[in-house]
């Protein structure tokens, strides 16, 4: 009865141990983001990190490859931008938001990024088809939308995406923020550090100069595409 008893105490003892560690996870799964980021702040917490990079990596590598044109540099930023955060976790305060903190620190990298491409001339307009083929492959497996106008679409997107690689950084960043992030005017001030009205007249300009911009490069469009016309008609 003795060896019994105490085989029921192990035994209460594991389930109840099991128990503890399903809770934990289960808060860490449950957490917002300011929470995970305090227990990363006071404890170093690398699981509470983790998961922090698993909501975050994706929203992060398409915010910098939107700002970048380059589907290798942005993965390489995305990871720097989280290196940082880790690195500079005593400077988060619980006051603010986690992802302004973040969206500020991955920004930054990508404005230090265009400076040096800039000083080398480069920047790649060409690697804005690799993320998207993969996202259009993604949708067609998914049976949203048909083959055409998924071509009609990843046409458009072309269009925009080329546009808007041609903005100024400060233009750039504030459609970015907008339109593919969905953040407000308020909170795009909050990242930037400028004010809300700053926010919005520089969304106007950039919406003014990419209008200026899709009708040239329509219009350049419209030319290619005439030549190859006559191309295969002298054919």
């Amino acid at each position: 009865m003795g060896d019994v008893a105490c085989r029921m105490g192990d035994e209460t003892v594991a389930i109840n141990i099991t128990g503890q560690r399903m809770g934990v996870l289960t808060s860490l799964f449950a957490a917002n983001d300011e929470q995970l980021m305090w227990r990363v702040k006071l404890d170093d917490d690398a699981s509470a990190f983790a998961r922090l990079m698993a909501r975050w990596e994706k929203p992060i590598q398409h915010l910098c490859f939107r700002m970048t044109g380059d589907v290798h540099r942005a993965e390489d930023l995305t990871q720097t931008a989280f290196t940082r955060v880790f690195a500079r976790r005593a400077e988060w305060e619980p006051t603010g938001k986690f992802s302004t903190f973040l969206w500020r620190v991955a920004l930054n990298l990508c404005h230090d990024d265009l400076r040096r491409q800039q000083r080398r001339g480069e920047f790649s307009l060409d690697a804005l088809m690799e993320l998207d083929s993969a996202e259009a492959q993604e949708g067609f497996v998914a049976g949203e939308p048909t083959p055409d106008a998924q071509m009609e679409s990843s046409e458009r997107g072309e269009l925009v995406r080329r546009a808007l690689a041609r903005l100024p950084a400060h233009y750039r960043e504030v459609v970015v923020l907008k339109h593919y992030e969905g953040l407000k005017f308020r909170e795009i001030g909050v990242v930037l550090g400028i004010p809300e009205g700053t926010v919005k007249s520089r969304m106007a300009e950039a919406l003014s100069q990419l209008n200026r911009l899709l009708k040239h490069v329509n219009e350049d469009e419209l030319c290619n595409r005439k030549m190859q016309t006559r191309e295969v008609q002298v054919l």
